[in-house]
């Protein structure tokens, strides 16, 4: 398989995650609340 073969499929791949978690969220306030949410979470945990 090719560089650009590979790198292709990366991005298709990546595309793929992202739209899918978009719509997931259903907006993209939504997607960053929900971003907001995994901060505070990692945050806390780090914390202990």
């Amino acid at each position: 398989m090719g560089r650009t073969t590979l790198l292709r499929r990366f991005a298709l791949g990546a595309l793929a995650g992202l739209l899918l978690g978009l719509a997931g969220c259903n907006t993209v306030h939504g997607f960053g609340e929900d971003m907001s949410h995994l901060g505070n979470s990692i945050s806390s945990h780090a914390d202990k």
